[in-house]
């Protein structure tokens, strides 16, 4: 049975090897949390739901579908080694796994800090969770060779286009339902 070979783990302790070894986590994490929170946020926006129900589907996201993403990676990163004939320990795959569902937790909540301070407007929200994925975006620059306001655009179209897409799915099932 092989173990994970020391070069899986992070090149040293130092913070910037750190982040640069769980990047793809991270980025992977922190955007989908964004977006899926920020998609339920505008979904209930567009279906003129009241504002109590963002934060009971938005709480709802973060747990759920962060668990999902973390047992994700878990899952793909044990896929994988089994595929190349490498038994791993359940260490970096749980590394991994924490990593994609604290990224993903932390960002997924910043829509929803509004709500949660008694607050119920969708364009405050909107406005941190657009500021906060271009800074996630950008913040990638610090391990890439890509250009910081070239990241931070497309992180924020990819995030705006599926909350466009989502509220226009509210308007449109609110109608419906109404």
């Amino acid at each position: 049975m092989n173990e994970v070979p020391v070069a899986h783990e992070p090149a040293s302790p130092a913070p910037r090897d750190v982040v640069r070894h769980y990047i793809g986590d991270l980025v992977y994490g922190a955007n989908d949390g964004l977006v899926t929170t920020f998609a339920v946020v505008s979904g209930v926006a567009g279906a003129s739901l009241a504002p109590h129900i963002v934060l009971v589907l938005g709480v709802a996201n973060l747990l759920a579908d962060g668990f999902s993403m973390g047992a994700s990676a878990y899952l793909a990163i044990r896929s994988s080694a089994s595929a190349d004939g490498v038994t791993r320990g359940v260490r970096e795959p749980l590394a991994h796994a924490a990593a994609t569902f604290a990224a993903f937790f932390g960002a997924g909540a910043i829509p929803l800090v509004g709500y949660v301070l008694g607050g119920s407007s969708f364009a405050a929200s909107a406005a941190v969770t657009g500021i906060t994925m271009f800074a996630a975006g950008a913040g990638r620059a610090l391990v890439t060779p890509r250009g910081w306001f070239r990241c931070g655009l497309e992180m924020l179209a990819v995030g705006a286009t599926a909350a466009a897409v989502a509220y226009g799915a509210g308007a449109l099932l609110g109608k419906w339902t109404a």
